[in-house]
């Protein structure tokens, strides 16, 4: 019995050591699970809670609207749409003055600058400020024959407006200097164009004389519009020119022309020769392309040719030069004919050899002059226009 009992025991010990072992087994089976369960929980709330921030922070984005950006001035977008240093935006100012700005640039001279019209007044023209404008001040005037100042690229110009029975009353007379071949030599050239050949040394004080004294220099499309007595000139104005675009011109005057600042036009037979302007303070117009020979009679071509004959010839001129609005006659040679091929080539306006000055109502197409000749110095000058 002792021994049975023994083995006895010994089973339920036995029995009783599997049962607890299977027990922890399950107990271990059931912690991993419920660990997993708990995790799981965890994870699907923290990613549940980043949804909802995430649309949440969505949500709060849509709702705040996007800025939008401050438009551009129509001067700025020019200077943006230039995206150059140089550019300047000119900015127009004054009653009932409507024009847009316009994009210019620094190291050259104004170009292009309106002339707006009212009915029944003469435009002033425009000024570097708003008392300048008012007064007509000349000194403060600006046009073509300025060089362009801009201040953070940007320049405002001031215009102003005059009765058109004021303006006529001023009785501005405009005189057009002709000149045509140079020389250095005191004593002049020989030869039966002696006359032509104006001393440089005069020419020098002529032109320092115009420059330091007060005159205006007006434009090609400022003289047209004083002629149609839309535009208001100061009466001290003077316009400078030059026949043929002689070597001379080249070597001696236009140097002077430079210094000076003054605005001067070089009628150039584009036949004979096409330089590029010497300086800025140079504009070519056309004195024709291969007009400046005597026709059949001894008298110009252009007297001489058909009206498309002489169109088709001041066409050529006018593409080289990239410019039309006025030439000079050969000779200063004109009839009906050449005013109508003129016209027909797209030219406003013709300078003759007549003397005489522009004032309004001058026919377009027979501009007069002042013609300066050898032994003419600056007194001469001073007498012939002040």
């Amino acid at each position: 019995m002792g021994e049975d009992s023994r083995r006895r025991r010994r089973a339920t010990h036995e029995r009783r050591r599997r049962f607890n072992g299977r027990l922890l087994l399950v107990v271990a089976i059931c912690a991993v699970v419920v660990l997993g369960v708990t995790l799981t929980i965890v994870l699907s709330t923290m990613r549940a809670g980043s949804v909802q921030a995430d649309d949440a922070a969505t949500s709060a984005a849509s709702s705040t609207p996007t800025p939008e950006p401050t438009p551009l001035s129509p001067a700025e977008q020019l200077l943006a749409d230039a995206n150059d240093p140089t550019a300047c935006a000119a900015v127009f100012s004054g009653e009932g003055i409507t024009d847009a700005p316009m994009l210019q640039h620094q190291a050259t001279l104004y170009a292009g600058l309106p002339i707006p019209a009212q009915e029944g007044m003469a435009f002033g023209g425009w000024y570097a400020t708003e008392d300048a404008a008012a007064a007509f001040d000349p000194a403060s005037r600006i046009n073509g024959a300025e060089e362009v100042a801009c201040e953070d690229q940007v320049v405002e110009l001031y215009g102003s407006w005059m009765p058109a029975d004021q303006n006529a009353a001023a009785g501005t007379e405009v005189p057009i200097l002709m000149y045509h071949q140079f020389t250095a030599n005191p004593d002049g050239e020989d030869g039966w164009l002696r006359g032509n050949y104006a001393y440089i040394g005069d020419f020098e004080a002529q032109m320092n004389h115009i420059a330091t004294t007060g005159f205006y220099l007006p434009t090609w499309d400022e003289l047209s519009a004083f002629i149609d007595g839309r535009l208001y000139l100061p009466p001290r104005s003077v316009i400078i020119t030059d026949d043929d675009a002689d070597q001379t011109w080249f070597d001696l005057a236009a140097p002077v022309v430079a210094n000076n600042k003054v605005l001067a036009t070089s009628f150039m037979i584009t036949a004979y020769r096409q330089d590029p302007p010497p300086s800025i303070y140079v504009q070519r117009r056309s004195h024709t392309h291969d007009m400046h020979q005597a026709g059949e009679n001894g008298e110009g071509r252009m007297v001489n040719w058909t009206a498309d004959e002489i169109a088709a010839d001041l066409n050529t001129s006018g593409d080289i030069l990239g410019v039309r609005e006025v030439i000079a006659y050969p000779y200063g040679h004109y009839n009906d004919t050449a005013k109508a091929g003129v016209a027909q080539a797209g030219y406003e306006m013709a300078r003759t050899i007549e003397p005489g000055t522009v004032g309004i109502g001058t026919d377009k197409l027979a501009l007069p002059v002042v013609r300066i000749d050898y032994g003419m110095g600056l007194d001469a000058l001073i007498n012939l226009i002040g």
